[in-house]
């Protein structure tokens, strides 16, 4: 099956300067492989119209598609819809369901033009509806632009993942050894370059005084997973390690 592939660009100073932790990336990750759709790359950026726009359009023809988060609200750095629509080179509209959706959920009484704000899209986009708040997301071409808050964020892909056209998703066989990894890699490597087209990743934990190391292998081809594992459970075993294997997931 064919390789379909994402990138996630998370727009906001405030992740920049560690104000805010994202909490996204785990769940778009996990969520879009599960649908088929590789996770290949994540761009934290500011709040630069020029850098936007430049991400936007490098990324997205790079990749199958692409979600942003971050920068959807009713302030002044709120700048995300005008520059997704100018790497598109196309205007910023009302979206008249959006103004419907955001007038139902604050009323006459405390709507204002800082949050009729969020009914504005890129011409052309489609809606992402939002169950937690009412303003929506918007898709235009392959790129998803989701809110930054992470109950919205969430909601939003939960919507998106339905949608979207996957390929082969990515399986994984977890091997955990007592062994250090310095112990291991020269073996590890000799396995890895006998799988060009697998991913083998090597994870060292130190936990209750503890040291292990947690050695993953992932592609979208399970015998050939378990074939490369069986590998790395002999190299464990011949260097004197205990093995504590889990199941593919």
């Amino acid at each position: 099956m064919k390789t379909v592939t994402a990138a996630l660009i998370i727009i906001g100073n405030e992740i920049l300067s560690g104000r805010t932790h994202d909490k996204n990336i785990p769940y778009i990750a996990t969520k879009l492989n599960e649908a088929g759709v590789q996770l290949r790359e994540v761009r934290v950026i500011p709040d630069i119209g020029s850098t936007i726009i430049d991400t936007v359009n490098v990324l997205r023809a790079q990749h199958d598609y692409i979600f942003t988060t971050g920068g959807i609200g009713p302030t002044h750095d709120d700048i995300t819809c005008e520059f997704v629509a100018q790497a598109f080179g196309v205007p910023v509209i009302r979206h008249p369901e959006a103004e419907r959706l955001l007038l139902a959920h604050y009323g006459p009484e405390q709507i204002n033009d800082a949050r009729m704000k969020m009914a504005n899209v890129p011409q052309g986009a489609t809606l992402i509806p939002n169950p937690v708040s009412a303003a929506p997301g918007f898709i235009i071409g392959n790129v998803h632009v989701m809110a930054g808050v992470p109950r919205i964020a969430q909601a939003m892909l939960d919507w998106v993942v339905p949608t979207l056209i996957g390929g082969a998703p990515v399986m994984s066989v977890s091997i955990t050894t007592n062994l250090p990894e310095g112990t291991i890699a020269d073996g590890l490597t000799a396995i890895a370059n006998g799988y060009p087209d697998i991913d083998i990743g090597s994870y060292p934990t130190f936990k209750q005084g503890e040291l292990a190391t947690t050695l993953v292998v992932r592609s979208p081809d399970a015998a050939q997973n378990e074939a490369a594992a069986a590998e790395i459970r002999d190299l464990v075993i011949t260097l004197g390690g205990a093995i504590t294997p889990t199941p593919i997931a």
